[in-house]
């Protein structure tokens, strides 16, 4: 028998704490029942008080989703989709839950292609034609149906009288409110939604959203089929027919989460599990740690000129083999030679100690024959060993920018996440080849990546990050910061990120993160470095021998931590 709560008690104690401006709601905090790590401080608390309800971790996961829909209609959503890397405390099983959204069924490889085979501008990631099937509503059940302790219908009530309610507009979520409002306003749902008083919201304001309330009291009610086969899935389709999108009934009928076998490699003395394709998250990110464990870090210092040289490096190698060798497992054979250690050692070979190489010389190589950003991530432990790690999104900011009328909510833009034309960058400057072009019912590639970490069988580590092709280098430098360099965790989320990708062959750092010497000491070794804006939002949860959890939310994100 599941344990009931009272949701609206839930929800007037987050908002009296939050109010009343309670120590939980901090950058970093350590708990000794549960916690959360996310991009807001409502939704963090309304996990914490799950936990204080009697809930696990995986109960606190699914509130915490479904309030990040609602604060959150940038990233947070069940317009989109995401995966989940999740272990079980009482058997030590991990498992790896697949919940990215799917091509329409009439969908078509040159679908954003004009007659002249170019790729016509801004169809793959503004507007219906944008989005897939979305996959959050069905993904978030299927993990509450397996490991939750509390009825749904509690768990997403919470969601929908926050709705109901409101949120308080925090400041970046403010500006970014008004630099959208143009983009956002050319489609009338949208304004609607999002500019109720017919302008950019202030911070502090409230933004009631109750359309998207009835939509989440229907899911907790009813639960997936509301969506999937009831009143939103009539909603979205005639969205879809109104606005000259592909989704169907029957693609919404058909949709299916998939559990899956994670991906999980050593390192250090470290057991690290990760996201297998559609995301190619674990598998770069493994590919990454592997190539750089053999070389000794005790001379260099986080951020110095050689350890950025090296990883830049590594980064170089594995973003060539995801662009060439990654994509749903249900329609390309990905190699399972691609993390086999004789085709890493000889990868390794190709690693230039003391120079930059050149990404127009590096192509992906031949694991066959070793065979054998817009998102927002939130981690969630408990004392129990239930670990949940879980990446969202809708890909760009606010996905396609089309809100579903009467609905309440956005749709995502993940078709773009497909090669919409061999060696043609996506909007976070990735390319892609046959493993990643576009079919029918086909989910596209991702560099999202929800990661845990064991040390000695013990929880040690839940993390993920936002930021599209970043994702992937932010979760491998927080590793690498806790495992070889030893830093604590505030400074692991404070250092400077720097990026990598193979195409473009650019070393990306944050404006004002690198001092002057750095850098001149990389330009000397040929790489090329540009500035750009601080990127992420990094949410991690450490698990210490003694079993507190220590978590830390990134201040980049505006994200906070709560716990029990």
């Amino acid at each position: 028998m599941r344990k009931a709560i009272n949701p609206g008690a839930v929800l007037a104690l987050v908002l009296l704490i939050l109010i009343g401006g309670c120590d939980s709601v901090k950058v970093t905090r350590c708990f000794t029942t549960g916690a959360v790590a996310s991009g807001s401080a409502v939704a963090s608390e309304v996990g914490s008080e799950v936990f204080r309800r009697g809930g696990n971790a995986f109960d606190a996961a699914v509130a915490v989703g479904f309030a990040l829909a609602v604060v959150k209609p940038q990233a947070g959503n069940i317009g989109g989709g995401g995966f989940a890397v999740v272990r079980e405390g009482q058997t030590g099983q991990v498992a790896a839950l697949d919940f990215r959204e799917t091509a329409p069924k009439a969908a078509a490889r040159d679908m954003y292609l004009n007659d002249s085979g170019e790729v016509i501008e801004n169809l793959s990631t503004v507007g219906a034609l944008s989005a897939g099937v979305p996959g959050t509503v069905a993904g978030l059940h299927a993990l509450w149906e397996k490991y939750g302790t509390m009825p749904w219908e509690d768990l997403v009530t919470i969601a929908a009288e926050l709705a109901d309610t409101g949120f308080v507009v925090a400041v970046s979520q403010a500006e970014m409110l008004s630099d959208y409002y143009v983009p956002l306003s050319e489609f009338p749902e949208t304004k609607t939604l999002l500019y109720p008083a017919g302008r950019p919201p202030q911070a502090g304001d409230r933004l009631v959203l109750k359309d998207l309330a009835g939509t989440l009291f229907l899911i907790a009610a009813e639960g997936p089929r509301a969506f999937y086969t009831g009143h939103t899935a009539d909603q979205i389709v005639a969205c879809m027919e109104k606005n000259g999108g592909l989704i169907t009934a029957e693609d919404l009928e058909e949709y299916l989460p998939v559990w899956r076998r994670p991906v999980h490699f050593s390192f250090d003395s470290l057991d690290v599990y990760g996201m297998p394709p559609p995301s190619s998250g674990g598998i770069i990110l493994g590919q990454m740690l592997k190539l750089l464990e053999p070389y000794d870090h005790s001379s260099f210092t986080s951020r110095s000129p050689e350890q950025i040289h090296m990883f830049c490096e590594a980064a170089r190698l594995a973003y060539a083999d995801r662009a060439e060798h990654l994509g749903d497992p249900e329609f390309y054979d990905n190699p399972s030679g691609l993390l086999d250690s004789t085709y890493l050692a000889e990868r390794r070979r190709k690693l230039p100690l003391e120079t930059a190489g050149v990404s127009a010389d590096v192509r992906a190589g031949n694991p066959l024959k070793y065979e054998s950003d817009q998102t927002t991530h939130f981690s969630v432990c408990d004392t129990d060993g239930n670990m949940v790690a879980i990446t969202v999104t809708l890909n760009a900011n606010f996905g396609s920018r089309l809100a579903v009328d009467g609905a309440g909510f956005l749709l995502n833009s993940e078709m773009d996440d497909f090669a919409i034309k061999p060696g043609h960058p996506n909007l976070w400057g990735l390319v892609g080849s046959e493993a990643n072009k576009i079919e029918s019912g086909k989910r596209m590639l991702s560099s999202m990546s929800p990661t845990l970490v064991l040390k000695g069988d013990r929880p040690f580590l839940v993390l993920g990050s936002r930021g599209g092709s970043k994702i992937i280098t932010a979760v491998a430098q927080a590793i690498i910061d806790c495992s070889r360099f030893k830093l604590p965790l505030l400074e692991i989320m404070s250092r400077p990120r720097f990026h990598h990708q193979w195409l473009p062959d650019v070393i990306f750092f944050e404006k004002g993160g690198l001092t002057e010497a750095t850098r001149q000491k990389l330009i000397d070794k040929g790489h090329e470095v540009r500035e750009r804006s601080a990127y992420g939002g990094l949410h991690m949860i450490m698990i210490d021998a003694s079993g507190l959890l220590c978590a830390v939310a990134d201040p980049r994100d505006e994200g906070a931590v709560a716990g029990y």
